[in-house]
């Protein structure tokens, strides 16, 4: 079983403008496994006999100036469209009390620290409070605390960068940065609820 990545690129993408988000797999919610593979995916997608297009398909979005990926939907990677950038970047800078009720101290340091530098390689970081990098960092993007991406290293490995969202916006130019938290959240809410109900899914968003 074979499929062109670029064609089905051109496909998915066309799918996450109409819908605004994609997750990389779920057996109901809009997904790039599932528009590729043509219906749900049971169990690991990596499983799959696309999973070579689905992983290249993946990249494409990763690398595309209109994506953005975050811990959106489910807790799971979520590419979003940027028009919905300026909703996301609302909730995730409003500082409300789902985003720090019952915060690790870890996870606190990391965010303090983070605040100061705006931007860190976590390879370059150690063990905090005994616990490792990548889990406190999970915990922060779970919260939508932080925006972080994976990047490949000259030396071919792969590192996360994370970061504060004002750096983000910073970096990607996002100009409608003056919407209402409350509204933001109503309006996802509200989408995500109409995907639910055309899908026959039960996603959620973070504070919900």
């Amino acid at each position: 079983m074979t499929a062109d990545p670029a064609q089905e690129f051109q496909k998915v993408f066309a799918a996450l403008r109409d819908f605004g988000f994609l997750l990389v797999s779920d057996r109901a919610f809009p997904s790039v496994g599932g528009l590729i593979t043509g219906g749900p995916v049971k169990g690991s997608w990596w499983s799959h006999p696309l999973a070579h297009t689905i992983f290249r398909v993946n990249e494409l979005l990763e690398d595309h100036g209109d994506v953005l990926i975050c811990k959106l939907v489910d807790g799971k990677v979520t590419f979003v469209h940027r028009t919905m950038w300026a909703d996301v970047f609302a909730v995730a800078t409003s500082g409300e009390e789902w985003q720090t009720d019952g915060l690790s101290t870890a996870a606190k340091t990391l965010l303090k620290q983070l605040q100061k530098e705006k931007r860190l390689d976590t390879t370059t970081l150690s063990s905090l409070k005994g616990k490792k990098i990548g889990d406190v960092t999970r915990e922060l993007e779970q919260r939508l605390l932080i925006h972080s991406e994976q990047i490949h290293t000259a030396s071919g490995a792969h590192a996360k960068i994370i970061e504060t969202w004002d750096s983000w916006a910073d970096r990607v130019r996002l100009s409608a940065r003056q919407t209402d938290s409350g509204e933001a959240k109503l309006f996802l809410e509200n989408h995500v609820k109409e995907l639910n109900r055309k899908f026959g899914s039960n996603a959620r968003l973070p504070w919900r």
